[in-house]
């Protein structure tokens, strides 16, 4: 089996990822492959914490345009990136993966809260983390909940999973003819505003030096290309 470049990654995804052809809710399918992909990466030897969203639930600008409170909307989204996380932890569980749930608002019922040594011991331990929550924090978004838990946990590579192959010169679902970026410096990223992850996350990891790949969640063996150094995807980088 080759070896792989990194020894710990974290993996954020939106909620879409388990919603089902109707492209909301919880699709038990989507998540039993969902956690398929983390468990060929963990086949390496790679430790692994994930991050998701909650947009498969619901969506805070919703509830903007019908004059919501925006901390009242923030404080609904973190609450569902925790239901999307107990779904994924179950659908991993069911394939003798180990996993721990950790959320940076207190509901002990359901799952830990989220400490940094205990986190990184769930992973010297094998055990996959699914970070759930975001920040705890209203006005941050998940993708800097991810940047943040990454760098706290050493993680060597932030891995953005979404439904395209990377980041483009323009949006490919609307411009066929967009070209996409194989690598791109933070600065660039900034610069060009790009839409698959917040400018507040990238900064993160352009202040702390830790690279970006932005890759296709559905595209079979990419994240394992990526956790083995070969190309895939947009790497945002230095």
């Amino acid at each position: 089996m080759p070896q792989a470049k990194y020894h710990r990654v974290l993996l954020k995804m939106g909620g879409e990822a388990l919603a089902g052809p109707q492209g909301f809710g919880i699709d038990p399918h989507r998540a039993d492959i969902v956690a398929g992909k983390i468990a060929a990466v963990r086949a390496y030897g790679v430790e692994v914490a994930v991050v998701i969203g909650a947009g498969n639930l619901w969506r805070g600008r919703d509830g903007l345009a019908h004059g919501m409170d925006r901390t009242t909307a923030d404080h609904m989204g973190m609450l569902a990136t925790v239901m999307n996380a107990l779904a994924l932890a179950d659908a991993l569980g069911r394939l003798g993966l180990e996993t721990r749930v950790q959320t940076a608002i207190e509901m002990r019922a359901v799952a830990e809260p989220y400490i940094r040594g205990r986190a990184v011991r769930h992973l010297e331990k094998g055990r996959v983390i699914i970070l759930g929550a975001g920040t705890g924090n209203p006005y941050f978004t998940t993708d800097t909940a991810a940047a943040l838990r990454a760098l706290e946990i050493d993680a060597e590579l932030l891995i953005k999973a979404t439904k395209v192959d990377g980041v483009y010169t323009e949006d490919p679902m609307l411009n066929p003819q967009a070209q996409r970026f194989e690598s791109l410096s933070y600065l660039d990223a900034l610069n060009l505003g790009v839409k698959v992850l917040d400018a507040t996350a990238i900064s993160l990891c352009k202040e702390n030096h830790l690279p970006i790949i932005v890759l296709n969640l559905w595209e079979d063996g990419s994240i394992e290309r990526a956790v083995l150094g070969e190309p895939v995807g947009t790497l945002i980088g230095p």
